[in-house]
């Protein structure tokens, strides 16, 4: 089983704008359309058994349409592998009635974004997201360290994490991008010993950068196979979770670095599948 933890999709009449702008941001192609019916061809053509929606509120007016719109996806789409999570945002009000309407919704869980949403991970309005998530069962992700169209802005640091653990406690959080994107080196360090879980979504093997702009090669690089099994010796492969960050990586590149690593195949079943699937209760 392979269960991709972490995809985007737009809706489809707006999907090919939001797509080229992002696109052109972060100088990196897509490698889907965007859509839903993109994103399903994605998993038909790499054999992934459910795909895990992960939307983002980038203003406080969205996130009950967003909220709505996921719970009916996957009532339409489970059938085909489509799970959405939630979403939520800082400046929310109603936070913690929005988050029950998740729960009783069935959705497993939120996204947050803090560089989207302008607002530091260990900011006190995260804080109290997280523990009525916490409270909930519900599953956090948060996009974590650098983020590609955003040079040089961190809103989410391994040690902002560090102190999000130690004040709400153990719950069920993932920090996307390997633990934080470009922070690699502060993440084995920092995190060492939590029990965060992490996944793999463009972070590994190299990026492919659009043909119209210039990138230094030394950027193109991300984990290679030896750093890898660095954090599987930190973390453990139970605590990684496959991801591709679908549209922007290209899903059976993503699955063949993992099926290439020099692991037993029952550690790549795991990071592939089996741990999400553990996760998600499904």
């Amino acid at each position: 089983m392979i269960i991709d933890m972490h995809t985007h999709i737009f809706p489809d009449k707006i999907s090919k704008d939001v797509v080229e702008k992002l696109s052109r941001t972060s100088r990196t192609p897509a490698f889907t359309d965007g859509t839903l019916g993109g994103l399903k061809n994605s998993m038909d053509t790499a054999q992934i058994n459910f795909s895990v929606i992960l939307p983002v509120a980038t203003n406080t007016k969205q996130v009950e349409k967003i909220n709505s719109s996921a719970a009916a996806l996957n009532e339409k789409f489970f059938g085909d592998g489509i799970i959405s999570f939630g979403c939520i945002h800082p400046d929310f009000t109603n936070y913690r009635e929005e988050l029950s309407r998740i729960k009783n919704y069935g959705l497993k869980g939120i996204k947050i974004h803090p560089v989207y949403q302008d607002t530091n991970l260990d900011d006190a309005k995260f804080l109290r997201i997280m523990y009525r998530a916490a409270e909930l069962d519900l599953i956090v992700v948060t996009h974590a360290g650098l983020d590609i169209g955003f040079p040089g802005v961190v809103r989410c640091s391994p040690q902002m994490a560090k102190k999000v653990i130690d004040e709400v406690g153990e719950f069920k959080f993932i920090l996307a991008h390997m633990g934080g994107w470009k922070s690699w080196s502060d993440v084995l360090k920092v995190l060492a010993g939590t029990k965060i879980y992490i996944d793999t979504s463009f972070s590994t093997g190299k990026i492919i950068p659009r043909r119209d702009f210039h990138w230094a090669e030394e950027d193109l690089k991300l984990l290679d196979a030896a750093q890898f099994m660095e954090f599987i010796k930190i973390f453990g492969a139970a605590r990684i979770l496959f991801g591709t960050d679908s549209p922007w990586t290209a899903a059976g590149n993503s699955i063949q670095f993992i099926e290439n690593l020099p692991i037993s195949s029952v550690d790549k079943n795991k990071i592939l599948g089996l741990n999400a699937k553990k996760l998600l209760e499904i």
